[in-house]
């Protein structure tokens, strides 16, 4: 294959990138983020949809042996993090409180130069649909797309993306068939008691020992309810209640996350911490609110795509730097399109840290961290892998479903 992205483009693509990342936009906010990619997109003639998602939007590129019958789907996130950012070099962010800490910034950058490239060389029997998606990081982005007809308007035969990972090898990719990342679910549960003073506990209910019994009976759902080979995680993370060191306080509300990679082991967790909570409080003779927020389900890779990008990037970076990816019980709204649509979902190392600004700790700096910066050795690394998987897909024939 012709190296896509030369050493001469990398430049330009290291300066758009960090551009990006001195002016980060949360979710639903990319406006910027949004028209810059659609001004790139254009100037190289793609045609641009605008509107998908709020603040998304999706380039179209025909080939020029497009028959009309094949399609393919690339997706790259645009959003940022509420998280003020302790990086001191020249592209830190410029808006306090906001910042690039997940690499999106380098997502999209990837996917505008697999795009460059393909708009030039375009000898291929397909359309590619790029999707530049908003609000991933909690604000499902990828569900309102897809709700508002995406792949209806843009018909995809398989759709695409990948994550930097920090801590593997800079030059690797990851991609395996099956779960990949977790659902993503939160959970309140608020224990009515009644209030007195702590001198005379005998007076008043005390949800405090309730939400005590609570928290270590939900440890028993994943160690004795749960099949041991299935993965599931309940993290209680907050316990809120009292406001004097000498009253019985009145509530007790405890939250936290659920984390699986099945829905029907989500299922059986929500089922029993339901009645875990309720039937404590009731042997307690407390009230009980119980509120359960599913919000992304898992990522889980089709077999045949995920087989078929495991060969791209071995290609692409050779045998030996594409591992087998490990599940991680972190979530990602890409879900929702893998839901809709076959596909897979790629981790690209983003390498040891060595990239980093100095003074914070070196090491990987793992995602959603003030220190974090995406590794701009990545671009053409990641680019050379989508417009592989675009030349591949056409020349192969299409699947059947």
């Amino acid at each position: 294959m012709n190296a896509p992205i030369l050493d001469a483009d990398l430049p330009a693509l290291v300066a758009l990138r960090r551009d990006i990342h001195a002016h980060p936009e949360l979710g639903f906010e990319e406006v910027r983020t949004s028209a810059l990619v659609a001004e790139r997109l254009e100037s190289w003639g793609i045609p641009v949809h605008r509107g998908i998602g709020r603040t998304g939007l999706v380039g179209v590129i025909r080939g020029s042996r497009d028959s009309g019958q094949r399609t393919l789907g690339i997706r790259a996130d645009m959003d940022a993090l509420p998280i003020a950012e302790k990086n001191s070099f020249a592209h830190a962010s410029r808006h306090p409180g906001r910042m690039h800490a997940c690499g999106h910034d380098g997502h999209t950058t990837i996917l505008l130069a697999a795009a460059e490239h393909l708009s030039k060389n375009r000898d291929f029997d397909g359309t590619v649909h790029l999707i530049f998606q908003p609000a991933e990081e909690g604000g499902g982005g990828g569900r309102l797309m897809v709700e508002e007809g995406l792949f209806e308007r843009f018909p995809c035969e398989a759709v695409f993306g990948l994550h930097n990972w920090p801590g593997m090898q800079a030059g690797q990719m990851a991609v395996s068939a099956g779960p990949v990342m977790a659902s993503s679910n939160e959970f309140k549960i608020t224990i009515r008691g009644k209030g007195c003073h702590a001198a005379m506990p005998h007076m008043g209910i005390d949800p405090v020992p309730v939400a005590c019994q609570m928290v270590q009976g939900f440890q028993n759902i994943v160690s004795r309810n749960k099949k041991p080979l299935d993965a599931g995680v309940i993290s209680v993370t907050m316990i809120h209640t009292g406001e004097a060191t000498n009253v019985v306080p009145d509530t007790c509300v405890i939250e936290g996350t659920v984390r699986t990679f099945s829905i029907e082991v989500l299922d059986l967790i929500e089922r029993r911490m339901r009645q875990v909570a309720e039937h404590t409080c009731a042997a307690f003779e407390a009230g009980c609110e119980f509120v359960f927020d599913r919000n992304y389900p898992p990522t889980i890779n089709h077999a045949h795509e995920a087989d078929f990008l495991r060969g791209v990037a071995q290609r692409v970076l050779g045998e030996h730097n594409v591992p087998a990816q490990e599940p991680t019980m972190g979530a990602e709204d890409f879900s929702y399109m893998l839901m809709a649509k076959p596909g897979a979902y790629a981790f690209l190392a983003n390498g040891d840290g060595d990239h980093r600004d100095a003074g914070h700790g070196m090491g990987p700096c793992m995602l959603h961290n003030p220190s974090y910066d995406f590794n701009d050795e990545l671009i053409p690394v990641g680019a050379r892998c989508w417009v592989e998987l675009v030349q591949s897909w056409f020349d192969a024939p299409a699947p059947r479903r």
